[in-house]
């Protein structure tokens, strides 16, 4: 029976499920790996940090990636379909883990700020 998220190690859970996918990920793999050349140790304590912050308000998180996204897109462009990728592999994830009103919430929030990721990026 999977449960809701409800603390941080839910957090790392869902985070580290996720980013092991995108790391062979045939379709957005390589923007982690090659392009922007990604430091394990360092991204994942700062994704569960920003995911934490999102669902449990725990003002731990900071940093800017809106920067880290433009810089990346400047690297190598990044596409519509890149996103909707990303949405798909964390949706998967979630549904995978959990079930309950934070999950639900989590998944929300990412496609939302997704959205506005893909906008700023792209337009930029």
């Amino acid at each position: 029976m999977k449960t809701d998220i409800r603390h941080r190690k839910d957090i790392e859970k869902l985070v580290n499920t996720f980013y092991d996918k995108v790391k062979t990920d045939e379709v957005i793999g390589y923007l982690f790996t090659d392009v922007a050349k990604v430091n394990w140790e360092l991204h994942l304590p700062k994704m569960y940090d920003f995911w934490e912050n999102i669902l449990f308000f725990s003002a731990n998180y900071e940093g800017n990636p809106m920067v880290k996204h433009k810089e990346l897109h400047q690297k190598s462009t990044m596409t519509k379909t890149h996103f909707d990728h990303w949405n798909q592999l964390f949706i998967q994830t979630v549904d995978e883990l959990f079930q309950g009103k934070k999950a639900e919430e989590i998944k929300n929030r990412a496609l939302n700020i997704s959205a506005a990721m893909m906008y700023k990026t792209l337009s930029s």
